[in-house]
């Protein structure tokens, strides 16, 4: 009994099992992990298991670097450039509101108060909404915007800061005007509105409103979009992996920042990679060169956190598959130990 030949079979996935671990990823559909060793070679593979090494450079059991594209020093990923995948495992610094997106819709039934504007009396505005906002310490403070109807299709909005008016640079309270059209759509301003004022010691604060998208319709005063930027420091709490490779790590104010995005090959001959290990395999000229892409695009399956891809070999079938050739054998060597005893009676006779 000898091996004729081996086949791969590795165009076909396995089940997947779930870990709990973030970084273990697994592929559901086509295409392989990219690895590189310190070495510089280059490997291919399906097996999932990935930690952080004492660099934080996500890496295998075998300390090869998993592929991706990385981030540069605002965060932005760098497309194009594949290279070894690092993790960023410092805390992350409180940042500063310098923007606030506010939407809202201002009731055009209401009327126009009929006494002078101060935050003390609620007869003197129609509506109001307060923002929370971080100074560069990562302090909070609030932003309260008053709006008060003066005429048809015209508003003031009054801005206070913890409950002391945003000043100008003559010192007297910023006030702006929102005139709407006709139809109810904003007509000014176009652009932002610059609030600039100081809070003590930390930073000067300037943040830019934007009210894009706010309208004045016969309904009640709702406020659909308030996003302002900034927020306080936060320490990391974990990583997670999304479905197109894009890792993120987590903060502890909600926060989340992007460290890089797994990218997986694909081989217009997968048959003809060369098998290295028993989970990993390398570029051949039969194969063809590696295709690179992101999960979830084209032919790149999408990427599972916390799983790993199972064997896509059927133990069950298999083991059916050794039964039948060991009865088989067990027949075939009944039938030689048969012709061997008629073979014995028949020279006896003779």
């Amino acid at each position: 009994v000898e091996v004729l030949a081996t086949t791969q079979s590795i165009s076909q996935g396995g089940t997947l099992v779930s870990t709990g671990r973030s970084l273990d990823l697994a592929i559901s559909g086509g295409g392989f992990f990219i690895t590189r060793s310190t070495s510089g070679e280059t490997q291919y593979t399906r097996a999932g298991v990935f930690g952080s090494d004492r660099s934080n450079y996500i890496v295998n059991a075998a300390g090869q670097r998993l592929q991706g594209y990385p981030v540069d020093a605002a965060g932005n990923l760098v497309v194009g450039t594949v290279s070894d995948l690092k993790l960023n495992s410092s805390n992350l610094p409180a940042k500063a509101t310098d923007s606030l997106q506010f939407i809202a819709n201002l009731d055009a039934n209401q009327g126009v108060p009929t006494v002078a504007f101060t935050p003390a009396n609620v007869d003197s505005f129609n509506s109001t909404y307060t923002t929370k906002i971080y100074d560069s310490q990562g302090k909070e403070h609030t932003l309260t915007q008053y709006f008060v109807k003066t005429a048809d299709n015209v508003w003031d909005a009054h801005y206070y800061v913890d409950g002391s008016a945003v000043l100008d640079g003559a010192g007297n309270p910023v006030t702006q005007a929102l005139t709407f059209n006709p139809n109810g759509s904003l007509a000014a301003p176009i652009g932002t509105v610059d609030l600039s004022f100081t809070l003590p010691g930390v930073d000067p604060m300037n943040v830019a409103v934007n009210y894009g998208g706010t309208s004045q319709y016969g309904s009640d005063f709702v406020v659909t979009t308030n996003l302002p930027t900034g927020y306080s420091a936060g320490e990391q709490t974990g990583l997670s992996v999304e479905k197109d490779g894009r890792i993120y790590a987590n903060y502890s104010n909600g926060q989340r920042m992007l460290q890089g995005q797994v990218v997986l090959a694909s081989f217009v001959n997968a048959g003809g990679l060369n098998n290295v290990s028993g989970t990993a395999w390398t570029e051949t000229a039969e194969s063809g060169q590696a295709l690179i892409g992101v999960p979830g695009v084209g032919s790149f399956g999408e990427l599972t956190a916390g799983a790993l891809e199972n064997s896509n070999v059927d133990l069950t079938e298999q083991l059916v598959g050794l039964m039948e050739g060991q009865r088989n054998y067990q027949a075939n060597t009944k039938v030689l130990s048969t012709e061997k005893e008629l073979t014995q009676v028949l020279f006896s006779a003779i």
